[in-house]
């Protein structure tokens, strides 16, 4: 069976994921992915989109915006190759402008449902006389819109409908080698593809190498500033606990708020736990907590002074004056890549462009000193 049919939605053949009912071949690689997809609508040509921004781009940004709507014009697939905290969606804010004036449909996708929310209601203030929609899980009543702001899993429900399809955080869960979310993306293109990241993998970059495509670097942050580098601090057992009580104590001192970062659901509890008992003020923020949103919005009105997390808060959020401590940066969890997208969390505004990053650990391994190497790098490239 697996010799000779593939799934027309995600590009299936193994037959382990294949299945036989009432005569029919079905796919149960992408089986659960079922709803209302969008029918192609004619598209509307001179519709106006003008867009505003409250400051101005940098001259590094503004060159890279220039070359990434010439690649579009002339039909060439993007890759953004920037740091943490660089402005990667400025970046393409005149492209997807460039789209919509002549009709086109703009879909940005992006791995999770919280960083989705997030630019939705950033879009909305950039492309005020454009209607700007979100489409995740259990917000899916309104599908269309002049950009289209979506998890990855949502691309199912558009067949070869985006003119311009920008994909962020293409490294990060659940995207990252999976195999159907991927094909979701190609067969939801009918135009050119602009993909977002700080941290590529040697797959993506030598992908677009291969099939010529543009690879667009910034190693420079938009203030300027360069990237935060880690301390490491060896903490073994309960001392890494006390520690870590002893820095929140201090940064509350400094009127300075914190993420800290924790390796996994049960330690995010364990810590805050612990640290609560000792250090008021402070809440704590995973996946299977549904009220995480306003958490995290009543973070950002200072309501907490730290948050205890887990990755969900790795990436999309933007806090002033943040500084950033990794608890048990040692695990197995975390790779030299997600520690950099932790670190970028600091130091993100222009009035307030530097900040602590800090890694608690057992022992120092290849995969922080990697992570250190690489921001060293890129700071040494400014």
């Amino acid at each position: 069976m697996g010799d000779y049919y593939k799934c027309p939605r995600c590009g299936n053949s193994d037959i382990k994921k294949l299945g036989y009912l009432n005569g029919k071949i079905y796919c149960r690689a992408c089986l659960t992915f079922n709803g209302q997809e969008v029918k192609q609508e004619k598209n509307i040509v001179n519709k106006k989109c003008d867009y505003s921004l409250t400051y101005e781009l940098s001259e590094s940004q503004k060159n890279i915006s220039k070359k990434v709507l010439e690649n579009y014009i002339n039909g060439i697939d993007t890759l953004i190759h920037a740091v943490c905290g660089a402005g990667k969606t400025e970046l393409v804010y005149e492209v997807i402008s460039y789209v919509i004036s002549r009709g086109g449909n703009v879909g940005f996708a992006i791995p999770r449902t919280d960083v989705v929310i997030e630019l939705y209601e950033r879009m909305k203030e950039v492309f005020k006389n454009n209607t700007i929609c979100a489409v995740y899980g259990g917000n899916n009543n309104n599908l269309c819109g002049d950009i289209i702001c979506l998890t990855c899993h949502q691309l199912y429900r558009y067949n070869h409908f985006f003119d311009l399809l920008i994909i962020d955080e293409i490294d990060a869960f659940p995207f990252q080698n999976n195999d159907v979310l991927n094909a979701f993306a190609l067969r939801s293109m009918r135009g050119r593809l602009i993909v977002l990241s700080a941290t590529p993998s040697e797959s993506v970059i030598s992908t677009f190498k291969s099939k010529n495509h543009s690879i667009l670097t910034l190693n420079k942050r938009f203030h300027n500033h360069p990237l935060p580098i880690p301390k490491v601090l060896v903490r073994v057992f309960f001392l890494k606990y006390f520690t870590l009580v002893k820095l929140l104590l201090n940064f509350q001192k400094q009127n300075k708020q914190v993420f800290v970062f924790t390796p996994t659901i049960e330690l995010c509890e364990e810590v805050f736990s612990f640290v609560f008992e000792f250090v008021k003020k402070g809440n704590r923020v995973h996946s299977k907590m549904e009220d995480r949103e306003i958490i995290i919005k009543d973070f950002k009105n200072k309501k907490y002074d730290y948050l205890i997390t887990t990755s969900v808060l790795e990436r999309g959020v933007t806090v002033k004056d943040l500084q950033v401590i990794v608890f048990f940066a040692d695990h197995k969890i975390y790779t030299s890549e997600m520690l950099i997208q932790i670190s970028g969390r600091a130091g993100r505004k222009k009035d307030a462009p530097d900040g602590e990053v800090i890694f608690l650990v057992n022992k120092e391994n290849e995969k922080i000193k990697n992570c250190i190497f690489k921001i060293n790098k890129a700071n040494n490239d400014l």
